[in-house]
């Protein structure tokens, strides 16, 4: 017996924009957790093209479904197919539709149609969908739209303007949701914060958000969104977030994202505990970790002060993956035209059973409106330039279903790297036994790795005696540690006098370099001048544990040890490699304080004794001499 189809619309009339609803009403997973929907499981069944398998219990009763992936365009609606294979309901597809009105508003229009497996579906729809969740969908969805209308749009995605990988911050309520004794722990704790130097006005933002924010939010926290949200330095909101991790105030996560769908994995508390390789059953790929853009350092309360929810209540929603802007599932043959807005920007269209795919730059002066048509020969050529707000058609010439995936290229930068955080001086401080596993070797993608050592340092013993001579080689520690971490490097390791440090960008090495060489050459307060040889190069690295430490090590620390060598103490030797950064380029070009430049020629020895161009990078005239490890040229 067939029995009929339900069918039920709500309709409600927000303030705010589709822009600003979207980040809340396109979160199925808030969504259906705060509708009352149990937490899903996802069974170990992998199924074609994102499908999912997925259980929740309703009374103590499994029900087990089929899920096809989420169809959306981004901001304007969204919707999924999922299949019953046990309980009253045969079938249910949701869509929401979010309408830009006239006067700024958004028509948000919710329909869901169900059908019954059996006669016990027939009374358990209506009264299950129809009434009550009817209700929670009218009173959820009004909490949304006065928290968008409250907080205004994600910054930087104006209403007028286009989509956003952008997070909101945590939601707050009036509420407080700790225990007396949990809260006087956590102002206890904010004290001992604003103690050790973090600012008042921050540390109250952040107990703040412990004490009123939504657990589901607070059991990810990203740095950077929370000082985007703040209005505060990005810097300075990670060094607090680890200041209070070491504190015990919050905890740390490590998640291994996927490159494709960009989900998490697999998540732990501890470098020592990070897998080499994941796979997505999702996306279907196996995958080498990497520091550089796949692993991700979030944030949570600690349990002793509450607990954050981390259960999942829907697994395939637009806002699991906002660099998505649009998905779409076509059968064989089919076609489909849609119209989005875009920002400008490279992005790409792909299908999950087609290798490859076609390249997307979007400008004011791309063209409105194109084709795109994917065979089993794969995907055209080239790179499509598209406006701003393009008709797309697309078109599947395959003989499967295909699920098309407009996705931005460029990741999200609210989110915390590895790479980045592993190359701070405040976290090489504050967590010094952070490390990988014996043995284990994950690339952290280019860094630029600097290397100095004191000049004459052995002459300086002689002079004026070990004891006053090991006092200025401390004291020239602390300055390198200072101009260092001014620009968002650490030090690694100190060998000797010799230090060597990593900075995610080549300017600020160079930067660093310079500034440690003017306050060594110029003490002041009567103290002994020091020069301080130093060489830069930028490159791919890998990380490994050596004595119980993070390391590095690869041709990259090779060369750019060999380059202090060439230094005079009065310059900074940049490779090839730093020289060519705009941002060096940039700096050099500009020449302020006396800055000069001079290309030479060197022979690194142990590496060939290959000859390379150098540039020798100084605020003063080069002295004569110059380090003993390489061959220089001179004129």
């Amino acid at each position: 017996m067939r029995y009929p189809l339900f069918h039920y619309r709500w309709t409600w009339m927000m303030r705010a924009g589709p822009m600003s609803l979207w980040p809340l009403v396109a979160d199925t997973n808030r969504f259906n957790r705060d509708t009352g929907v149990p937490a899903v499981e996802r069974l170990d069944v992998e199924l074609a093209n994102a499908r999912q398998r997925l259980r929740l219990y309703r009374f103590g009763l499994p029900v087990e479904w089929d899920e096809e992936p989420f169809e959306w365009v981004r901001p304007f609606r969204f919707g999924v197919m999922r299949r019953y294979s046990e309980g009253p309901v045969a079938s249910m597809r949701v869509l929401a539709e979010l309408e830009p009105l006239p006067d700024g508003g958004t028509r948000l229009v919710y329909r869901v149609w169900a059908r019954p497996r059996n006669a016990l579906g027939v009374i358990a729809i209506p009264a299950q969908i129809g009434l009550l969740s009817g209700r929670r969908f009218d009173a959820t969805f009004r909490r949304y739209g006065e928290l968008a209308s409250r907080e205004g749009p994600v910054a930087g995605a104006p209403d007028s303007g286009s989509p956003t990988t952008a997070e909101p911050p945590p939601l707050q309520a009036p509420v407080d949701r700790l225990s007396p004794d949990a809260r006087r722990y956590l102002l206890r704790l904010s004290d001992d914060l604003v103690a050790r130097g973090a600012a008042p006005e921050l540390v109250t933002r952040l107990v703040e958000t412990i004490e009123h924010g939504d657990e589901m939010a607070l059991s990810r926290m990203r740095a950077y969104a929370l000082a985007d949200a703040w209005g505060w330095p990005r810097r300075e909101v990670l060094e607090l977030c680890l200041l209070a991790t070491r504190a015990g105030m919050l905890e740390l996560g490590w998640n291994i994202l996927c490159p494709l769908c960009r989900g998490a994995k697999e998540s732990t508390s501890s470098l020592k505990d990070l897998p080499s390789r994941v796979h997505c059953g999702v996306c279907h790929i196996d995958m080498a970790v990497n520091f550089d853009r796949f692993v991700e350092v979030t944030f949570r309360p600690s349990r002793r002060l509450r607990a954050s929810e981390i259960g999942e209540f829907c697994v395939g929603g637009p806002q699991l993956t906002p660099h998505i802007v649009a998905q779409q599932l076509l059968p064989p043959g089919a076609t489909r035209t849609l119209t989005l807005p875009l920002e400008e920007g490279r992005y790409r269209l792909r299908t999950l059973a087609v290798p490859g795919g076609q390249l997307i730059a979007v400008a004011s002066d791309g063209a409105p409106h194109a084709d795109f048509r994917v065979s089993s020969d794969g995907w055209p050529d080239g790179e499509v330039r598209l406006a701003r707000q393009p008709v797309l058609r697309y078109e599947n010439a395959t003989d499967g279903e295909q699920l098309f995936v407009l996705e931005r290229m460029a990741w999200s930068d609210q989110a915390t790297t590895a790479a980045e955080v592993t190359a701070l001086q405040c976290f090489r401080d504050l967590f010094a036994g952070e490390a990988l596993r014996p043995g284990q070797e994950i690339s952290v993608g280019s860094l630029a790795v600097l290397f100095t050592d004191l000049r004459d340092s052995t002459r300086l013993y002689r002079q004026i005696g070990d004891a006053p001579a090991f006092g200025l080689v401390m004291d020239h520690f602390d300055v390198l540690r200072d101009a260092i971490a001014a620009e968002d490097g650490a030090i690694v390791k100190t060998i000797g006098d010799a230090v060597m440090a990593v900075f995610r960008r080549p300017i600020a090495a160079a930067r660093a370099a310079l500034q440690a060489q003017r306050r060594l050459a110029d003490p002041g307060d009567g103290r002994r001048p020091l020069l301080l040889k130093a060489g830069i190069h930028y490159g791919p690295c890998i990380a490994v544990t050596l004595n119980d430490r993070l390391d590095y090590f690869g041709s990259t620390i090779n060369i750019a040890a060999r380059l202090a060598g060439l230094s005079s103490g009065s310059d900074v030797v940049l490779s090839s490699s730093v020289r060519d950064d705009p941002d060096v380029e940039a700096w050099v070009s500009e020449g302020g304080s006396g800055l000069r430049t001079e290309a030479l020629e060197a022979a690194l020895k142990g590496l060939d004794d290959e000859r390379v161009t150098i540039w020798r990078v100084a605020c003063c005239a080069t002295p004569d001499a110059a380090g003993d490890d390489v061959d220089v040229p001179r004129g």
